[in-house]
């Protein structure tokens, strides 16, 4: 369906004659084989849908893509049968990230406006591929299902002709200059159908492509063959159905379809009855919302992005499809973005890294920060998570005091268990009071996550399957982000007016101090690139790094430093041992360094000697003890850091 066949248009899309009726001051219905058709202009584009006669329940629907007056078959048949039928005009986009977002704004309008059901079905004609498969890929949790019919997959097949086929010059050019490529990028551009289909796959979306077996326009070698294979690698449901019988037009890309019928089931069949899903709204707590950094955004052009937490923002997944559509939505801003996610840390550590993990690369407009997950499973009390939690927050509006924060607090199974008997995870709720407590957006995923298994919408062990979430959890975060984004049209509130901190002792002043500053060193040695000498694995950042190494019982250090709190961050690998400190003569105190991970890896650990101080000077003296854990291999003290809060 390259070019347009008008008399083929004339024939199947009629209107029978009759008055316009004026619906809305922005509407105008006319009727389309016999079903009212309610025509308007969104966005500045035009726009229709086809009403059935008697609606189905929940209003299931099928929207078209760039070709919606060919092959009207099967949108007969599902008008009769209870559908609606939309479209949207963003011709010649070519599903480019601007179109997309039409497309977003459309289906929030015909679903939240004129209550179409949640989950849609999407027909995708040739380059109407590009279209449903850019969209789907988007929101695999709002798609029923897939016809594909002689679809591009691939703009390098056509329109570019890099393969078999001849392609089109002219299109190639448009799409070129739309995208703002050069012939040499366009071979690495990876924003098409072909690629990043896990979500859609793990959403179990079932897809059935429509091919003509001669198709030399759209060769099926280079575009259904490669998503089919990939999709069905990816455990995806789809099915291809070869069009033989009948005149092979355009050279095989245009084909009578066999059996409307038989595609119309397979819509109906998954998209009927119409399931309703939860809200996510009802997880998403806006507050003062996101004003100031949007405004910046839009009025400066520029914006910096933070994302700290521990190995859930670390992974590829919802940071990275946050940062996408933070870049679609605002596709004029020069963004930066730090993605500051270390495995195994949580709000203490974040605290005290913030300085050199995130300031040092930009000030952020926009934090996103979650520690629930770490904070659990590395024991910090609700003490601590406060001082944390706040002490970024802190930390961050005296650098800038126009940023807005997005907390988060991940799901996790020991949280599903609470959750079930009735409790509120106390990191969820720290999460929330801090929150509410600074103004910032909040999102209890947890509590989502729970919800949605107990209604049935997924499970833990196939879907989710982990704390480190599967492209199915990764999708449910995203599309939560999503949809703050989304919906938060909050004014900026200029600069945060700081209300008197939660805990007096929180961590806003916190820093990591080198190892290079102790002082007085009997047994401890300055290692500048310190790797372990066996096997046991490391995290990024704290390996090939300076670091203070004792390994002998009694091994000592002094260090001096000004602030109201003092710790260590370590690797505690196999070997770990205690230690003995004191500060300021007080009398000495043990620390166990050992960790239930240890023998796993060579894990980084924070440990606060005291952040109760007064303000002032003070001076610790640490030693490596005789005893150890019966657990540990040796006696070893590695120091990454001191943590000083000033």
């Amino acid at each position: 369906m390259i070019r347009r066949k008008l008399a083929f248009i004339t024939l199947v899309l009629f209107v029978m004659s009759g008055p316009v009726i004026q619906a809305q001051s922005n509407e105008k219905t006319s009727f389309w084989k016999g079903f009212v058709k309610v025509e308007f202009t969104f966005e500045n584009r035009n726009a229709w849908y086809v009403k059935p006669q008697k609606a189905a329940a929940g209003n299931p629907w099928v929207w078209r893509a760039h070709f919606p007056t060919w092959h009207t078959e099967m949108d007969s048949i599902l008008l009769s049968r209870g559908f609606h039928i939309a479209y949207i005009n963003t011709n010649d986009m070519f599903a480019h990230p601007k179109a997309m977002q039409v497309w977003d704004a459309f289906y929030d309008y015909l679903v939240n406006e004129k209550q179409f059901a949640p989950k849609v079905a999407l027909e995708g004609v040739s380059r109407g591929g590009l279209y449903v498969y850019g969209w789907a890929k988007r929101n695999p949790d709002k798609v029923s299902c897939i016809y594909a019919e002689a679809p591009v997959c691939d703009p390098k097949s056509w329109p570019g002709g890099k393969g078999k086929g001849p392609g089109s010059e002219k299109d190639w050019a448009a799409w070129l200059k739309l995208f703002n490529l050069s012939e040499e990028e366009a071979t690495k551009f990876t924003d098409i159908p072909l690629n990043d289909l896990a979500g859609l796959a793990a959403f179990k979306v079932p897809i059935i492509h429509v091919i003509g077996l001669k198709d030399k326009h759209v060769p099926a070698e280079e575009n259904s063959d490669l998503l089919v294979k990939s999709y069905m690698q990816l455990g995806g449901p789809i099915s291809v159905y070869p069009m033989t019988r009948g005149e092979q037009e355009m050279e095989g890309h245009h084909f009578p379809i066999e059996h409307p019928e038989f595609f119309a089931n397979f819509i109906e069949q998954h998209s009927v009855p119409v399931q309703k899903s939860l809200s996510h709204l009802a997880y998403i707590q806006v507050n003062k919302g996101l004003g100031n950094a949007f405004e910046k955004f839009r009025k400066e052009k520029k914006g910096t992005v933070a994302f700290l937490g521990g190995s859930i923002t670390h992974n590829p997944g919802w940071r990275d499809k946050t940062a996408q559509y933070l870049q679609e939505h605002f596709p004029d801003t020069d963004f930066t973005f730090i993605a500051a996610g270390i495995p195994s840390l949580g709000s203490t550590p974040h605290a005290f890294r913030f300085e050199r993990d995130v300031l040092a690369k930009g000030t952020p407009d926009l934090l996103f920060l979650e520690s629930a997950v770490n904070d659990r499973g590395n024991g910090f009390s609700e003490k601590a998570q406060v001082r944390g939690l706040e002490g970024i927050l802190r930390h961050l509006y005296a650098v800038n005091p126009n940023a807005n924060v997005v907390l988060m607090a991940f799901a996790e199974p020991t949280k599903n268990a609470e959750y079930e008997k009735g409790k509120e995870p106390i990191e969820v709720a720290v999460h929330e009071r801090i929150a509410k407590h600074y103004g910032t957006a909040y999102i209890n995923l947890a509590r989502e996550v729970y919800d949605r298994i107990t209604a049935g919408e997924f499970s833990w062990k196939y879907d989710f399957k982990d704390l480190h979430p599967s492209p199915y959890g990764q999708e449910v975060y995203f599309q939560t982000i999503k949809e703050l984004i989304k919906t938060d049209s909050s004014a900026a509130t200029n600069a945060v007016k700081l209300p008197a901190p939660l805990d007096k002792f929180s961590y806003e002043k916190g820093s990591y101090h080198e190892v290079a500053e102790a002082k007085n060193l009997k047994g401890f040695t300055l290692v500048s690139d310190w790797k372990p000498a066996d096997k046991t694995p490391t995290r990024p950042g704290f390996v090939n790094v300076p670091m203070l190494v004792g390994e002998q019982p009694n091994a000592s250090l002094d260090f001096e430093f000004q602030g109201r709190g003092i710790g260590i961050a370590i690797i505690s690998g196999p070997d770990a041992g205690k230690v003995t400190y004191t500060i300021d003569n007080n009398p000495p105190k043990t620390l166990e360094t050992f960790t239930p991970w240890s023998n796993q890896l060579h894990l980084p650990w924070y440990l606060m000697l005291n952040d109760e101080l007064k303000s002032g000077k003070h001076k610790v003296h640490l030693a490596i003890a005789g005893d150890k854990n019966e657990k540990s291999t040796g006696n070893a003290c590695r120091i990454v850091y001191f943590l000083v809060n000033e």
